[in-house]
């Protein structure tokens, strides 16, 4: 009995050893010739460009393919031929580039370049909340783009990597910016900005505690400013006060601490950004009379609505004005002003989400596996699904989620 088992095991083995086998084949992590376009940017003073021409040349050997509009690139210092060598093919018309899959830009698209968008193309550019237009965002669903603000897309922490990253430029050029307006070349009084030994230092509030506050502060404090920051979370205080040590002074908003340093600040910095909505305006016009003749305010928030009651947008041309003798800078896009270091920051992050994008092979896919990407995308097939858009020109949103499925949740 035990030979005749053993003779039977033999056998299945025997047979089992001539059965096909399951082949492990190698994952192909690149697109399959995706066409990126990347036009040249008309927005007034916009100068920065989403991705460098050392990006685009890894991003080719992931296989996709991209067309760059001529002279895309020149305002921040990256030539036609940089891109040409890397792989890009320049091509002299919009209309040219809207012809690709996808459209990679950096500011919300215009309706003078929506007219060239074609039905379902995928849009990837910047919102500006403060700035769209309703009769964009309708164009746009007429034409049912799948459109993705990378302002509101999220990394697996949770956080925006886009707006963290443009706000600590922003933080760091907006004492720049002061120091520049204080002298006598420009406004100001013809001050020193931090001072010197035996001199009063300037006095700097800031009023928000997030990444441009820290930034900002860092900035202030390596020349000698004496930093005062205001917020209403403490936790948020506590945290820059670890950061920076007992040489920053901290407040919540308390209406009479605040005006009163703001009587006192040679400059005041706006830095206070909701995370799903307009900023607060927390200075009013009677505080902003009482500041000193020739003080300095810098609304780095405006893009959403702004910090000041005083403030209004202004631009890198005209970018200041004075009221109550005080000089209002109100840019929205401070980081156009050092282009180059904005479009490298720019690059390494939209880098890295095309590399993971090419493990999916079309971006629906790459959606549904990806919380942060969704909560970037703002319209899908024709749906508004973002809630702050929907709140401001009152459409009925649908949910990201019941329109494409997630598979999984790991990021």
């Amino acid at each position: 009995m035990a030979e005749q088992s053993k003779k039977t095991f033999q056998k299945i083995m025997q047979e089992s050893s001539i059965q096909p086998k399951e082949q492990l084949l190698p994952i192909d992590t690149k697109q399959k010739g995706i066409e990126i376009g990347i036009p040249k940017e008309i927005t007034y003073q916009e100068k920065r460009v989403p991705l460098t021409p050392l990006s685009l040349k890894l991003l080719t050997e992931y296989g996709y393919i991209f067309k760059i509009e001529k002279g895309a690139g020149l305002q921040a210092h990256f030539s036609d031929m940089e891109y040409s060598e890397a792989g890009a093919e320049i091509v002299n018309s919009q209309k040219e580039i809207y012809a690709c899959q996808t459209i990679l830009k950096i500011d919300p698209p215009t309706q003078e370049e929506i007219v060239h968008l074609k039905e379902g193309q995928n849009l990837i550019s910047a919102v500006q909340l403060a700035d769209i237009k309703e009769d964009c965002m309708q164009s746009m669903m007429q034409k049912r783009i799948n459109a993705l603000a990378y302002e509101f897309i999220e990394d697996e922490g949770g956080s925006f990597p886009f707006t963290q990253t443009m706000s600590e430029i922003a933080g760091k050029a907006a004492v720049f910016i002061a120091a520049e307006y204080l002298t006598n070349q420009q406004y100001g009084k013809g001050e020193l900005l931090g001072g010197i030994s035996g001199v009063h230092p300037t006095q700097v509030v800031i009023i928000g505690a997030g990444t441009v506050a820290e930034h900002a502060a860092k900035t202030a404090l390596g020349v000698g400013a004496s930093v005062s920051i205001f917020d209403n979370s403490v936790f948020r205080l506590k945290n820059l006060e670890q950061k920076l040590g007992n040489r920053i002074h901290t407040s919540t908003l308390i209406p009479e601490l605040l005006t009163k340093a703001l009587q006192n600040a040679d400059v005041a910095i706006g830095a206070m950004a909701m995370r799903k909505a307009e900023s607060p305006c927390v200075v009013s016009e009677e505080m902003v009379q009482q500041m000193k003749a020739k003080s300095m305010i810098i609304d780095v928030a405006i893009d959403r609505g702004g910090n000041f009651s005083t403030s209004k947008i202004t631009n890198h041309h005209e970018p200041v004005f004075e009221k109550f003798d005080v000089i209002h800078y109100c840019v929205p896009n401070i980081p156009s002003r050092v282009a180059r270091t904005a479009s490298y920051a720019l690059s390494n992050l939209f880098t890295g989400i095309f590399i993971e994008w090419a493990k999916y092979g079309d971006l629906e896919t790459y959606i549904s596996h990806h919380k942060g990407m969704r909560m970037g995308t703002y319209l899908y097939k024709g749906h508004l699904t973002n809630e702050l858009l929907g709140n401001k020109f009152n459409i009925k949103i649908k949910e990201i989620d019941f329109l494409i499925p997630p598979t999984y949740f790991s990021i």
